[in-house]
């Protein structure tokens, strides 16, 4: 048996919400026309899980209009802490789906810098909007899932970095959900011209324990001609949602796009992130972490897919799993042919807790050259019993050795997150988790 995938939505509640949003006709007929894709359109077959029973297409509310930040005083508490509210000079909020609050440097504007919610840019910036929305790095008729977020996106944030410019501070956004009836359908579409320089990082928070909306977010990130773009995220989604998560990039000649991901939604979780090495010489570092807990179920995919010469493709993945999570780890390197000089490495561990935990890392190399360098490592098991003699004959407690090997563990993605308040966040959130 299988959940009714009857769309929640029809075609004239799509274009009604294009239209009192200001959209350009153009993008009313896109939204329409991707509804009717998803229609017909199969879900994701996601390795070793089966999502045919995840209700991903139905929900109490496509929008929550939810009212606007006056000051950075009136956030919640947990959002307070991820955020320097005196020294950060570039930040955007959203609060459910209605942007909250944004603050934009004068130095930024003045170089043509765009850092706006994303239904201002399909408003202000059609032009721009229409040349890179899921036209390069995402495809609308990928599956069910991809053409549903094309046709309900009602949130996100749209960056675009002009040639030449170099961003020297991070760009902030908060994404607060604080109403359990809100649905989160973000485009995050991110444009680095040649040789521009940003450093992006995001933050999901839920303020309550228990959703009854669905999360459908895709991550666009465009890196041209030596181009360098650093994405950080630390995602907190309560627990009742079905979430699917793509978060992907493209990468010219030259180009570098850097991902560092604290992944710690509570909810049943597809994550994908997907980045194409288009260009020769391009790169691309990912790392991440996560920690699950109760009876989630969990699958990552992450794939690096190599065209140009002498590229370069990272991969390291570490997963804490407790209780009676279950979590995969799908991790691909492809060198296509004619990706001489090209390499390829990844690394996967998982850590489970309890034995009802359950952690499995697939290792995948395709190479398609001959002249490339490739490598993998995997592990999936407990906490190293001589790590934690180690500490313990020192007189440290057993679950205080077992809380520092934990940490020590997923340290290599939370030193990489560059900003400090995240970087305490993923910390604590590793922290309650583990605890």
């Amino acid at each position: 048996m299988t959940v009714e995938t009857k769309l929640a939505l029809s075609a004239q509640e799509v274009r009604s919400f294009s239209e009192k949003n200001n959209e350009p006709a153009a993008f009313a007929d896109f939204r329409v026309s991707a509804l009717e894709k998803a229609a017909a359109l199969e879900l994701p077959k996601p390795d070793r899980t089966n999502i045919k029973k995840w209700n991903f297409v139905d929900f109490p509310a496509h929008t929550v209009e939810s009212a606007a930040y006056a000051s950075l005083d009136e956030l919640p508490e947990e959002v307070k802490a991820v955020i320097d509210t005196e020294g950060q000079q570039n930040l955007y909020i959203q609060r459910n789906n209605t942007p909250a609050f944004i603050k934009v440097s004068e130095q930024l504007t003045n170089k043509g810098v765009i850092f706006t919610d994303i239904q201002t840019a399909i408003r202000d910036h059609a032009d721009l909007v229409e040349k890179y929305f899921m036209t390069t790095a995402v495809k609308v008729d990928e599956h069910k899932l991809t053409a549903y977020h094309a046709a309900l996106v009602n949130g996100g944030i749209f960056v675009y970095v002009p040639r030449n410019v170099v961003i020297e501070e991070a760009l902030q956004v908060v994404f607060v959900n604080d109403d359990a009836k809100a649905s989160l359908f973000n485009h995050v579409l991110v444009v680095a011209e040649e040789s521009s320089a940003v450093t992006y990082v995001e933050t999901y928070i839920s303020t309550f324990e228990q959703a009854e909306g669905q999360v459908n977010v895709v991550t666009e990130v465009i890196a041209k001609d030596n181009a360098q773009v650093t994405f950080g995220a630390v995602d907190t989604l309560a627990t009742g949602f079905t979430a699917y998560m793509n978060r992907r990039g493209h990468a010219a000649r030259d180009a570098k796009i850097d991902w560092a991901l604290g992944l710690m939604n509570d909810a049943n979780t597809i994550y994908e992130n997907t980045t194409y090495l288009i260009g020769d010489n391009s790169t691309s570092d990912f790392k991440m972490a996560t920690v699950g807990r109760g009876e989630q179920k969990l699958n990552f995919t992450t794939l690096i897919r190599q065209w140009g010469k002498n590229t370069d493709g990272q991969i390291l993945k570490h997963g804490v799993m407790k209780d009676a999570a279950q979590s995969i780890f799908n991790g691909i390197g492809h060198i296509m042919h004619g990706g001489t000089k090209a390499n390829a490495e990844q690394e996967s561990r998982v850590l489970m807790l309890s034995e009802k935990a359950r952690g499995d890392a697939n290792p995948i190399l395709l190479i398609d050259e001959d002249d490339v360098t490739a490598g993998h490592a995997a592990s999936v098991g407990r906490v190293d019993p001589t790590q934690l003699y180690y500490l313990m004959s020192r007189g440290i407690s057993r679950a205080e050795a077992e809380r520092l090997v934990i940490h020590g563990f997923l340290a290599p993605v939370v030193a990489n997150l560059p900003i400090e308040g995240v970087k305490k966040q993923l910390t604590e959130v590793i922290e309650r988790k583990v605890r």
